[in-house]
């Protein structure tokens, strides 16, 4: 379909770019741009053959600064919270997408912006990227999932202090309280994002899919509860066609070619 406020690109085989081009507004959420991403997503999910997704910022000073401020500013209380529950839907479905997704951030990633971020598997951040939960000083809390996400990744008592100081971070320090995965130079950000992208497509994709499933099942359960799902899902790689090429290729020392079955 045509897109107006993001463009989705298959930039390799199995490797989507996902990029939301509202440059002039810094790349703002709004409604229409909320829609458009969900219906890119119902795009990557239906091809069987995607193995990754990138998701980054048109331009060059920002990732996403936000939901729109302008949209948003005359909402009523029930408005609101359609809003909120709207941009929720999207970044649930971007986190339980069955294929790895990773965030490109390549500048301000702000508000909705680090929602989005947080939402994705991880994050790669340039070294001009800045972090931030700013919503207080507009009257508002985070209403995309930022307090939630926020403190499974940083903690409960750093998560309540960005979002109660609004304070925004760099790229070196969202790294060091496990925010964001690497920084790299500006120019190459997007580079070795592709990289990380053709080492995953690279591998079996049932077992991809299965592990992403482990690690995101897992976290809500017991440690006990938890290996036995690992045990599950390992005995269910066996039965996959996958399995049988993966091993067979390293046995006979040739490179593998899965087909994803």
């Amino acid at each position: 379909m045509a897109y107006e406020n993001i463009r989705l690109e298959q930039v390799e085989p199995g490797i989507y770019v996902l990029t939301i081009d509202r440059p002039k507004a810094l790349n703002a959420l709004n409604s229409q741009t909320l829609a458009e991403m969900d219906a890119a997503l119902s795009q990557v999910e239906a091809d069987e053959g995607a193995r990754v997704l990138l998701i980054t910022g048109g331009g060059d000073k920002a990732f996403v600064a936000g939901a729109d401020i302008g949209e948003m500013k005359p909402f009523t209380a029930a408005q609101a919270r359609a809003f909120s529950q709207r941009g929720l839907r999207v970044l649930r479905r971007i986190e339980t997408l069955p294929v790895p997704v990773i965030a490109v951030v390549n500048g301000y990633c702000l508000g909705g912006g680090c929602e989005l971020a947080m939402a994705c598997d991880w994050i790669l951040a340039s070294e001009r990227a800045v972090f931030g939960q700013p919503e207080v000083s507009l009257g508002v809390t985070p209403g995309f999932g930022g307090t939630q996400r926020l403190t499974r990744l940083v903690g409960p008592a750093l998560a309540t202090e960005l979002v109660t100081t609004g304070r925004r971070i760099k790229a070196d320090e969202a790294k060091a309280i496990g925010l964001v995965n690497h920084v790299f130079p500006h120019d190459r950000l997007m580079d070795e994002a592709l990289a990380q992208a053709r080492a995953i497509a690279a591998n079996g994709p049932v077992a991809v899919r299965l592990a992403k499933e482990a690690v995101q099942r897992g976290q809500d359960l017991d440690l006990d509860n938890a290996c036995v799902l690992e045990s599950e899902i390992f005995g269910l790689c066996f039965a996959t066609e996958d399995q049988k090429e993966g091993m067979g290729a390293f046995l006979e020392k040739r490179k593998a070619s899965f087909q994803g079955r």
